[in-house]
């Protein structure tokens, strides 16, 4: 008694034919996903160029108030006077540019939640269109297997 051997290859490949892949959505999404780094990429570098320019400026405000401080005094009291100002100057300029820094901090993480959630909602509509073709897809080919049996 002879058994004919079920051939999986035609079952896989119509399986495979039911449920095609639809590389234009992969492509979408590569690209959406390349747009999203970039607008992400270029937040991070203008917050480090003006994180730059922000340490450049208060390195050079303490050169100046160092070459104030440095400065050759006549009475011994004035080099206590001068480190003192000194002192009181930086700690000023240190809250100042400590606030600076934080304003920098806090647009990079308000634009960075922008792009966050806007990607977010650009998925989620993505998402539901896929969704939505996939189950038309499916539903045609299981009335199309339907109707061939």
């Amino acid at each position: 008694m002879a058994t004919k051997t079920q051939d999986f290859t035609a079952i896989f490949k119509d399986f495979a034919d039911a449920f095609p892949v639809d590389t234009k959505a992969m492509e979408e999404q590569f690209k959406s996903q390349s747009l999203l780094a970039e607008k992400m990429s270029a937040v991070a570098l203008d917050a480090a160029g003006k994180s730059a320019e922000q340490s450049a400026k208060w390195t050079q405000d303490t050169i100046a108030k160092l070459e104030a401080m440095s400065k050759a005094k006549t009475e011994p009291s004035d080099y206590a006077k001068a480190v003192t100002d000194f002192a009181s100057a930086t700690a000023e300029s240190a809250a100042e540019h400590m606030s600076a820094f934080a304003e920098i901090a806090k647009k990079v993480q308000t634009q960075t939640m922008e792009l966050v959630l806007a990607a977010g909602k650009d998925m989620s509509e993505d998402m539901a269109a896929a969704a939505k073709k996939a189950t038309t897809e499916v539903t045609a080919a299981a009335k199309k297997a339907t109707a061939a049996k």
